[in-house]
């Protein structure tokens, strides 16, 4: 996979797919680029959209910072206590800026973006900093970081606890563990064992994910920012998601004007094959929202 190294110095992996409308898949907290799901991908390629999948910063083959991050336990304290985390070397400003920097690498004007968990944050981000960037919003099972909105289950902390500090050869049990807890009615264990598996052995990058926790935790509230985007926007969300409480969805809805909110029954934190159709069809709908009259090709080949 070719990789970019933007002005800021952040190198990052990325891949494009098909061809058609330009569209900007921005992943969640420890999520790698090969994460998305592949029926996922190929429906979006399938129904008209160039796809371009990245690595984030401190994950998968992308740049690794160097700075000490908070304790995982520390960070997730401060989510719990409704409290900002000081120490975060960057935030989920400075990862919107590394998308806005990869879409000028790769020449494009302006694109859709779909954004799941952290990813929605960081397409939010997105929105707000570089407007003329974003054509369409889609926040998949994220929050506004408001605090209020959108947090861990307490449910959630008790069937899992605090994890413990991460160790490659328990890391896909403990995967497994969690999205078991998570994933809503459609969890797949073998599945789920295959993709933390091959994962791991692509990219085994613990610290970073704790980078990217602390930076979550570090950010500022992004409401009164929603409040000014005019990208037509659709948020969606698992009712069975107890990572990222509902409650997250409706508030990002609440936020950004005009937006339209689709809510399953039967997802958790995760991307379920049997919504993969509905969730397609409802991001080309928000796509040809967009005013036609705004760039969205190539500038370069």
């Amino acid at each position: 996979m070719p990789q970019i190294t933007l002005p800021s110095g952040i190198s990052l992996e990325y891949e494009r797919r098909g061809a058609g409308d330009p569209l900007l898949l921005v992943m969640g907290l420890a999520g790698q680029l090969t994460d998305w799901p592949a029926a996922f991908v190929d429906e979006l390629v399938e129904s008209g959209f160039e796809v371009v999948m990245f690595d984030n910063r401190d994950v998968g083959l992308s740049s690794k910072t160097d700075w000490s991050p908070p304790s995982r336990r520390k960070s997730i304290i401060s989510m719990l206590m409704r409290r900002p985390i000081k120490g975060a070397g960057y935030t989920m400003d400075d990862m919107a800026d590394d998308a806005a920097g990869l879409m000028d690498a790769l020449g494009f004007v302006s694109m859709d973006v779909v954004g799941m968990s952290m990813g929605g944050m960081i397409g939010q981000a997105l929105a707000i900093r570089h407007p003329h960037k974003v054509r369409s919003l889609c926040s998949v099972m994220s929050n506004t970081g408001d605090r209020k909105n959108g947090t861990i289950s307490l449910k959630l902390v008790r069937l899992v606890g605090i994890p413990k500090p991460p160790n490659r050869n328990t890391a896909v049990d403990e995967g497994v563990k969690l999205w078991r807890h998570i994933s809503g009615d459609h969890f797949d264990e073998a599945e789920t064992r295959i993709q933390m598996a091959a994962a791991i052995e692509r990219s085994w990058t613990p610290d970073g994910v704790m980078r990217q926790t602390a930076a979550i935790a570090g950010s500022r509230d992004r409401t009164a920012g929603l409040h000014g985007v005019t990208a037509p926007t659709l948020v969606i969300h698992g009712l069975q998601d107890l990572l990222v409480l509902p409650s997250g969805g409706t508030a990002t809805a609440a936020a950004v004007p005009g937006s339209r909110l689709l809510m399953f029954p039967d997802m958790g934190h995760n991307l379920p094959t049997a919504r993969t159709s509905e969730m397609v069809a409802a991001i080309r709908s928000n796509a040809a929202r967009a005013d036609v009259s705004r760039p969205n090709a190539s500038t370069t080949a």
